[in-house]
């Protein structure tokens, strides 16, 4: 072998040795990463769990069940007689809250509890926990799949079954019951609670909570926090953790519906236009919007909820989640592959309305499609429509905005004190349960008071395994005795910390 063979040999021997080298190095910087970033659970000691007599709490949730509490987006009347049924029920169910609290009907079928705190003129911030009372339509052709009638507050099985079991009654009893408990028991908070239960939040909230909202701002009122229903405990859907999960939404996806309409020429199928039809460019534009959704963005949120579940996994997803610096296009690209965890990435973009043609033997000259966003904490209703502009890339696909809308809320502070009072609260009474920051995807009622508020907090103590997540909207809603009796105990020890 000659001279410069030879040193071509040892160049690529140590070349190869301070490969295997900088490799042995970054294992030891991820093992050592993974092993000294420790539980980020607080270690409190359990708290005494208040009696409650969950099966007749059971019984006055069924109760609630059966009235038929749906809003109409264009009816502010519409079942009016169902709202004062509950309205009726709750003053016949709950003597002392209706003899202390004062109470409001708000647009005719809102209600607004205020609980007059002892020191509301010392300046402690009043605080506001939140539910409501409506509930959605049960879908068509669907009533025979129940195992038991929608409406008919059924208790059997160890459950309490019907639509609003678990959004959203569930909160505004169990909330009601923990008030009840309290006041026979002597108790008055220091700060004043106000109690907002809504009756039109599955329609956007404009007439409930927003104009509470309104109501409480023009009486200058500014809440320390605000609860709102929100994420759940769920069992088996974080893959990885073999505990139940407590997420803690500390912020909730923005709202926009554009409508995508294209206008051609109208004439017989027999003889279609050569440019392309209506329907053939708007179907070409939204597969465009189909293909190109807005960018999957792993920090924010999402970031704090990982790195706050991934030192209670096993070590394989602890290993990767606690090294993100290096995992992220992996954990990115699995996450985006599931519609659970894609939507807490990025703006979502879901086609929901498609309209075109009345007849098979007409080309029609209108083609319009609805597409719904839910937007990123980060993005904005601006930055979404020129995305949709860039990516149709097509002037005559006129866009406009559907008028009901909402930007991404603010991000509540996981280190704040309102965020440690629930987690606390969670830790106390459910010692299995591991705690997170997390985001909200849908929209609740608590934007309406987010002005108002320093913190907005979404999370209801509802237990729910992978399978339970269809029940929420659908078929076979359901919560059970024991948890609601849970939710009771959790609000009771909420509002007596929380309340000092």
């Amino acid at each position: 072998m000659d001279p410069g063979q030879l040193r071509a040999r040892r160049t690529l021997k140590r070349m190869g040795q301070g490969m295997v080298g900088i490799a042995l190095l970054l294992l030891l910087a991820v093992l050592v990463n993974t092993l000294r970033k420790g539980s980020r659970q607080l270690d409190v000691k359990p708290a005494p769990k208040a009696a409650v007599d969950a099966r007749a709490a059971a019984t006055r949730l069924a109760a609630a069940i059966r009235a038929r509490t749906i809003a109409s987006p264009s009816d502010p009347r519409a079942n009016a007689d169902q709202f004062r049924a509950l309205h009726e029920h709750l003053q016949r169910a709950y003597p002392k809250v209706h003899a202390t609290l004062s109470r409001e009907v708000i647009g005719g079928t809102s209600l607004l509890y205020t609980w007059r705190g002892s020191a509301a003129k010392g300046g402690a911030k009043p605080i506001a926990l939140m539910a409501h009372q409506d509930v959605v339509p049960v879908a068509a052709g669907t009533r025979a799949r129940w195992s038991a009638p929608p409406f008919g507050g059924v208790i059997k099985d160890g459950f309490v079954w019907g639509r609003g079991a678990w959004d959203n009654k569930c909160n505004l009893i169990a909330q009601l019951e923990a008030v009840e408990a309290l006041l026979a028991k002597g108790f008055t908070p220091r700060r004043t609670i106000y109690f907002v239960f809504g009756a039109d939040e599955e329609i956007g909230g404009l007439r409930g909570a927003a104009a509470i909202g309104k109501l409480l701002a023009s009486r200058g009122v500014r809440l320390a926090w605000v609860l709102d229903e929100g994420l759940l405990i769920t069992s088996g859907v974080l893959a990885g953790l073999d505990k139940p999960a407590a997420l803690i939404g500390i912020a909730e996806k923005g709202y926009l519906s554009l409508v995508l309409r294209v206008e051609g020429k109208p004439g017989h199928s027999s003889m279609p236009p050569v440019e392309g039809s209506a329907i053939a460019r708007l179907t070409a534009a939204l597969a465009r919007l189909a293909r190109h959704p807005m960018p999957a963005k792993l920090g924010g949120v999402m970031k704090l909820t990982l790195e706050t579940v991934a030192p209670e996994m096993a070590f394989g997803n602890r290993l990767v989640l606690s090294n993100l610096w290096m995992f992220s296009p992996l954990v990115r690209s699995m996450m985006t592959a599931k519609s659970s965890t894609n939507a807490a990435l990025r703006t979502t973009t879901a086609m929901t309305v498609l309209r075109a043609g009345n007849k098979d033997n007409v080309v029609p000259g209108v083609a319009e499609a609805t597409v719904n966003f839910r937007l990123l904490p980060g993005d904005t209703k601006d930055a979404v429509v020129a995305h949709v502009r860039r990516v149709v890339a097509d002037a005559s696909v006129k866009i406009r905005a559907l008028p009901f809308a909402s930007e991404p809320s603010k991000v509540s502070s996981p280190t704040s004190a309102p965020y440690k009072l629930v987690e606390r609260t969670v830790r106390e009474l459910f010692a299995d349960v591991i705690v997170a920051p997390g985001l909200t995807v849908g929209a609740t009622d608590s934007r309406h008071l987010s002005a108002i508020a320093e913190s907005v907090l979404r999370f209801s103590p509802v237990r729910a395994k992978r399978e339970d997540l269809p029940r929420f909207h659908g078929t076979d809603e359901r919560i059970s005795v024991q948890n609601l009796g849970e939710l009771i105990q959790f609000y009771r020890r909420l509002i007596e910390q929380g309340a000092k």
